[in-house]
């Protein structure tokens, strides 16, 4: 477990209430049982057999551990603080209910980021729906959830950005270009790029096949690469 997962980030829900009435686990966190990983190892089967006989104490420990790697996730991937807010509560809602049908077959930690992206698809949807999407917070979202502050960052690929930004203000453009991608195409890009997932574990999280997840982070960075180029080139020209 990496030490900024026990750490607690700005903004991300400090509290899940584990007596929240709803109704039958959702579809995201039913089918995680089938996802395909290496077996538990015997500790966090025993957490896990903790979290499923409704250890109250257990998921406590659940969510500040994972806390700020969800909601920075969910942030990244909705480009909204009060959605982000509102989606990563309901993630560990999800995780309190439907634990009992998560079956060993995956690292915990996938089947929480499983539950993730698919509630974020469907808030995605409905905020298309509703045309809520357009205002987005990108700029207060680069300073506070930033790309180096995840496991992985995909900065290198953009042909030689270092040439004409430096540091923040590259983050920020790179975070905006983020924001502008196709949803599927944001979805696989953090994944991998971001969240420095595996191919294998993108899989699971996503529930694509592996030639379709490459396929979507080949075509995710040629985006952003064509995105952030054309963001610079209107910066540097600004600025002359």
């Amino acid at each position: 477990m990496s030490s900024d997962e026990g750490a607690r980030g700005r903004g991300a829900p400090t509290h899940v209430d584990t007596d929240r009435e709803g109704g039958s686990p959702s579809a995201a966190g039913a089918e995680l049982g089938r996802a395909s990983a290496a077996p538990l190892e015997a500790g966090e089967a025993q957490f896990i057999a903790r979290l499923v006989a409704r250890d109250e104490s257990a998921f406590n420990e659940l969510v500040i551990m994972y806390e700020r790697r969800v909601f920075a996730l969910v942030y990244r991937m909705l480009g909204r603080r009060d959605e982000a807010e509102d989606v990563s509560q309901e993630v560990f809602v999800q995780v309190f209910k439907a634990i009992d049908q998560f079956r060993g077959e995956s690292k915990l930690s996938t089947w929480i980021y499983r539950i993730a992206v698919n509630l974020c698809k469907n808030r995605t949807k409905y905020l298309s729906r509703r045309h809520a999407g357009a205002q987005d917070d990108v700029d207060a979202m680069a300073e506070r959830v930033p790309l180096s502050a995840a496991k992985g960052v995909s900065v290198g690929d953009v042909s030689r950005p270092d040439e004409l930004v430096e540091g923040m203000q590259l983050e920020a453009v790179v975070k905006r270009a983020i924001g502008q991608l196709d949803p599927e195409f944001r979805e696989a890009l953090i994944l991998r790029d971001v969240e420095d997932m595996s191919y294998e574990e993108i899989a699971s999280v996503t529930g694509l096949p592996d030639g379709t997840v490459k396929s979507r982070i080949h075509r995710a960075r040629g985006q952003l690469r064509a995105l952030v180029e054309k963001m610079m080139g209107e910066k540097v020209r600004g600025g002359k």
